[in-house]
């Protein structure tokens, strides 16, 4: 049967179904997919919070929104135009998300009896079938009949067979966007390779999917969304925590300091140990420790060892390691603590993004206790933004705090990687002897960085003593004399402040130097205030975007942008942080835009403020 091709700009598809439904691994299937054709593309995983919510109900919904485009794009998409359905949860929770008109494919088993009540519909009504679906197109597949029938000539369980449902709706995608399989029967082959009874059930079902789409004569339209115009070089699809993890192993190997990680899992930071304990060729060495603390411990433990110690978490285990930061801030030791932020307070929520520990990372911690802090604004950017945090760490010999959060860590995009000789070298020098004149070691001496030397346990000569308590100055001996404290308080925070002589000055994402409306950003709102503030431009307003990667201290020029500007809108995804270290630090009335319902931030939420306040 003869069928039309339709060519596409921009799509926006969300995966949803039963946590059990691997609607994570679908969409990670196809992102993968489209990476490979050249298309760009950005992604947002949707995680329940709970392991194994029951089956069929609301809470277990897991979700995968999938935006890809022939243009650049720099969000996952405020709303889809196809929403994969695969029981009647799904489709409650995800339908206000979707075009009206949009394409609705739905798994008709997922909406029984059982089903509908799990989600919470009245008794008696299916949304399939009341008419609350006329204004979207809606695909009616019996998925799990199809998988089941394709699989009949297989001798395993009803319950193996159904697994592979999500194979056939992936099957089926791939034909309505005119897609090739291989890269998917590569990963299965690599996945399954030694269960051939697995392997060879999945490739079944996800052929299957395709055949249907090629074969039933209901479908008489097919879509293709052509490469993206991209800067030449080479790509790769990635996502927040793998970037993190490579950015540190290119910084150990600038560095030449052999990494350590020290840490205890938590969502959703766990995956930057899972991926760092797959390079012990580069002489990485991964410890999960027994909690928070010792984790900590044993980084600053390696740090003072000469490697380069890293720890990672999230709010509530950052919470739980504030005195081992404190010891290392005293120290004056470097270290890398990396925070994938999510809601909270407490456990909060686990599996949902938040900006909200920006104070934290700021005043977290007893005693005036200044710490650096660099964050990232997108998953490709955490490659460049923790091999920053590296740098700054064992150049001015500090602990670094690394920001990111659950929307950057679980996100991917197209990443052009650089090679070995692009990045910048990150030399590390120990004291190895006494210096000209010196008696003794002296280990708190400092260079014009107000740096002190960084001396390895053993070096003959250079024996010194470290811990908590405060420190005399240059001598290193305990003191607790009033004017010495107050001195260390004054040099610890004058050796963070004197960073910002070592950074590069602030510079305008886009728009004018001078205007009426400077959006400035942090972390994962970058995506949608440099869609909406270009959508802006477009209509003629003077607004400029300007989006901080040194969060403390800040660059030197930064008072001077906001300064040439009539007003300044700060979007967080907190309750208002970076706005009150801004007004604080430059007197500035800025205003705030404030999300917090562990979900992003939309552009088009964007643009209406900055409308307000454009008619304002």
């Amino acid at each position: 049967m003869a069928r039309k091709q339709e060519v596409l700009n921009d799509v926006v598809i969300k995966f949803a179904g039963d946590s059990g439904d691997g609607m994570q691994l679908t969409g990670t299937q196809f992102t993968n997919n489209t990476a490979l054709l050249g298309i760009d593309l950005s992604t947002f995983p949707d995680f329940p919070a709970e392991i194994r919510a029951p089956q069929g109900t609301i809470p277990g919904v897991s979700g995968f929104q999938l935006r890809f485009s022939s243009d650049r794009v720099f969000t996952p998409g405020d709303a889809c135009d196809v929403l994969v359905a695969m029981n009647a949860a799904a489709l409650k929770t995800n339908l206000t998300a979707l075009k009206k008109g949009g394409k609705i494919i739905v798994n008709t088993d997922g909406f029984d009896g059982k089903n509908l009540r799990l989600a919470n519909y009245p008794e008696g009504e299916n949304p399939l079938e009341n008419g609350s679906l006329e204004n979207y197109d809606v695909i009616k597949m019996d998925v799990t009949k199809m998988t089941r029938e394709s699989l009949k000539d297989f001798t395993m369980g009803m319950k193996e067979k159904d697994r592979a449902k999500n194979m056939f709706v992936l099957g089926f995608l791939y034909w309505m966007y005119n897609r090739d399989m291989d890269n998917t029967i590569t990963f299965l082959k690599e996945k399954f390779g030694k269960k051939p009874d697995i392997f060879d059930s999945n490739v079944k079902v996800l052929q299957a999917g395709y055949n249907y789409g090629d074969t039933t004569e209901t479908f008489t339209t097919t879509y293709r969304v052509e490469k993206a115009k991209m800067q030449a070089g080479s790509y790769r699809s990635v996502m927040g925590n793998q970037a993190a993890a490579l950015g540190l192993i290119a910084a150990s190997q600038k560095s030449g300091l052999p990494l350590f990680l020290g840490t205890y899992p938590i969502t959703p930071a766990s995956d930057i140990l899972h991926e760092l304990s797959k390079y012990k060729n580069f002489g990485i060495r991964t410890f999960q420790a027994e909690d928070e603390i010792a984790a900590i411990s044993s980084a600053i433990g390696a740090a003072y060892g000469g490697s380069l110690g890293v720890t990672t978490s999230s709010g509530p285990g950052i919470a739980l390691k504030g005195e081992a930061m404190g010891l290392a801030v005293m120290l004056e030791i470097p270290l890398i603590i990396v925070n994938i932020q999510r809601g909270g307070p407490s456990t909060g929520l686990p599996t949902k993004t938040e900006q909200s520990d920006l104070m934290q990372a700021y005043y977290g911690r007893n005693g005036e206790c200044p710490m650096p802090i660099v964050s990232a604004s997108t998953p490709a950017d955490c490659f460049d933004a923790i091999y920053e945090a590296v740098r700054i760490s064992v150049q001015h010999m500090t602990p670094v705090m690394f920001l990111s959060d659950g929307y950057i860590a679980n996100g991917a995009e197209p990443w052009r990687y650089p090679t070995s000789d692009q990045l910048a070298p990150i030399p590390v020098k120990f004291k190895t002897e006494l210096g000209h004149g010196e008696e003794k070691y002296l280990p708190y001496l400092r260079d014009e960085k107000l740096a002190r030397p960084w001396a390895l346990p053993g070096t003959p000569g250079l024996e010194h003593r470290i811990g908590g308590l405060e420190k005399q100055n240059i001598t290193g001996n305990v003191n607790y004399e009033p004017e010495n404290h107050q001195l260390m308080v004054k040099i610890r925070q004058e050796k963070v402040d004197k960073i910002a002589d070592y950074i590069p000055e602030q510079k305008l994402d886009s728009g004018p130097d001078k205007g009426k409306i400077l959006v400035l950003g942090w972390g994962s709102t970058y995506g949608a205030i440099k869609s909406a503030v270009a959508e802006m431009q477009g209509k003629g307003h003077a607004i400029s975007h300007a989006h901080l990667r040194y969060v403390r201290p800040f660059p030197k020029n930064l008072g001077d942008i906001i300064k040439s500007f009539d007003k300044v809108l700060i979007p967080e995804i907190n309750n208002g942080q970076l706005i009150k270290i801004i007004r604080d630090q430059y007197l500035v009335d800025a205003k705030g835009y404030n999300k917090i319902m562990g979900v992003p931030i939309t552009k088009t939420e964007l643009v209406i403020k900055l409308e307000e306040m454009i008619n304002s």
